[in-house]
């Protein structure tokens, strides 16, 4: 598949936390779960934009620093009695090295 970017070493972001990249679509907030599981998502909160990569990581949710609205990281969507949505991308890990697909842009099914 085309459009895999390499943004770095899977050690480079602690479990439970997150990095920001800056691409041409964007800022984009790289997490991974203490499981090892990593997801990318648009780094701004639907809500008022906040730094969804300075957020706290749990489970496989990640909650915005800002005003507490909590993501869905396979998803993008916002938690609880909290409406929103934002862009999540594919991405994976190939021979500890982590990988985006920026030209596909995941939508969750409504």
């Amino acid at each position: 598949m085309s459009g895999w970017v390499d943004v770095g070493r899977l050690e480079a972001i602690p479990r439970q936390g997150a990095r920001c990249i800056v691409v041409p679509e964007g800022r984009i907030a790289v997490f991974r779960t203490a499981d090892d599981r990593i997801f990318a998502l648009e780094n701004r909160c639907a809500h008022k934009g906040g730094p969804l990569s300075e957020g706290i990581v749990h489970g496989s949710a990640v909650t915005c620093p800002l005003h507490g609205w909590v993501y869905d990281l396979a998803t993008g969507l916002a938690q609880g009695a909290d409406e929103g949505q934002v862009r999540t991308y594919p991405a994976r890990v190939a021979e500890g090295r982590v990988l985006i697909a920026l030209d596909v842009i995941a939508v969750a099914a409504e």
